[in-house]
């Protein structure tokens, strides 16, 4: 891979703990084809494994953070976005690996398509080579609907795993918020980008594999039955709450979040009786419900400045939404989730 103070596109990599996982992220990386002049950094979260010194010793062309302290995968992603030279940057996982013709796809097809905006691969499992999505629509409450339509380019959202997307573009929308700290910053970001008019698209080739949930726990299914963990559950609910009344256009996004609330609170009361531990709500709807109360006054200011940049109707924006729960149609497949 020629190497130049130009690259067509920077390849981020957030990792922590990830030892096991780089090797084949990385050289799947280094061996693309056909993509022109990459450049390749890793911001390592304060990892107590082996990573920095395995990234010294056999990855010296890969321009190296090394945090002090662990800042999440929000801020992360930030601080490589922000010394990355490429026109283009691809915010990649640390448990996905990417075909060789990836990134030449990826550039392709955005110098292809008119306008700007956020592309992504096709999504395999790891394990079983499995097509998982091609991007994800949203429901109602802005939970991630996979896509396996090879019809259907135009998506709601792509998962941070695999984000390919102008440099200008990414400083434009600001990056991450780093309020989020962890799961949801894609969806947010995908949906500030449709409000503003850039599209959110799939590549019509190439994919990725990608471990799910390697890199953060759960969000997975494992024997027909849902993963997750208690972290993760308690950020997802709380940052699709907020993602929903920032981007949701028209007064809508009000009685949607009301309905949203009272949905959590009943799934909340459900699952801690079902399972019949206090610690479903204390550590997952508790908290989410109330961490949106106290920041009520925080997300309207931002829900004003969101707004102002909206260039679609509420119609072109619920295009990319189906309208059944996804929640429901998995606890009918797979029951209910296992939370660790």
């Amino acid at each position: 891979m020629n190497r130049t103070d130009e690259p067509i596109c920077s390849v981020c990599v957030a990792n922590y703990n990830g030892e096991a996982l780089l090797e084949e992220c990385l050289d799947s990386i280094l061996a693309q084809q056909g993509a022109g002049n990459i450049e390749i950094i890793v911001h390592d979260d304060a990892s107590t494994d082996g990573s920095i010194v395995l990234l010294q010793r056999k990855y010296p062309q890969v321009r190296l953070l090394a945090s002090s302290s662990n800042v999440g995968f929000c801020i992360s992603n930030n601080r490589m976005a922000e010394i990355a030279r490429g026109r283009y940057v691809l915010l990649l996982n640390n448990d996905a690996a990417l075909f060789p013709d990836a990134i030449a796809t990826l550039v392709d097809t955005a110098q292809t398509l008119p306008g700007s905006g956020i592309l992504t691969l096709a999504q395999y499992d790891h394990a079983t080579s499995a097509l998982v999505d091609r991007g994800c629509l949203l429901d109602p409450f802005y939970n991630p609907v996979p896509n396996t339509m090879p019809s259907r380019a135009d998506t709601g959202m792509v998962i941070g795993a695999c984000m390919f997307l102008p440099r200008d573009l990414w400083n434009w929308m600001g990056g991450f918020p780093d309020w989020i700290e962890s799961i949801g910053e894609d969806l947010y970001l995908c949906c500030l980008a449709r409000l503003s008019g850039h599209y959110v698209r799939v590549a019509d080739r190439s994919g990725y594999r990608h471990r799910q949930g390697a890199s953060f726990g759960g969000n997975r299914v494992t024997d027909n039955k849902l993963q997750t963990t208690y972290r993760r559950r308690r950020l997802s609910e709380r940052n699709k709450l907020a993602v929903m009344l920032l981007c949701t256009p028209s007064p809508l996004a009000w009685l949607l979040w009301l309905i949203a609330i009272l949905s959590l609170l009943a799934e909340g009361v459900m699952l801690t009786a079902l399972r019949t531990s206090p610690r479903v709500w204390s550590e997952i709807y508790g908290p989410a419900i109330a961490a949106t109360f106290k920041s009520l006054a925080g997300l309207r200011a931002r829900r004003t400045k969101v707004q102002a940049i909206r260039t679609i109707s509420l119609r072109a924006y619920l295009r990319a939404f189906v309208p059944w729960p996804q929640k429901l149609r998995l606890a009918a497949k797979h029951g209910l989730p296992t939370i660790r």
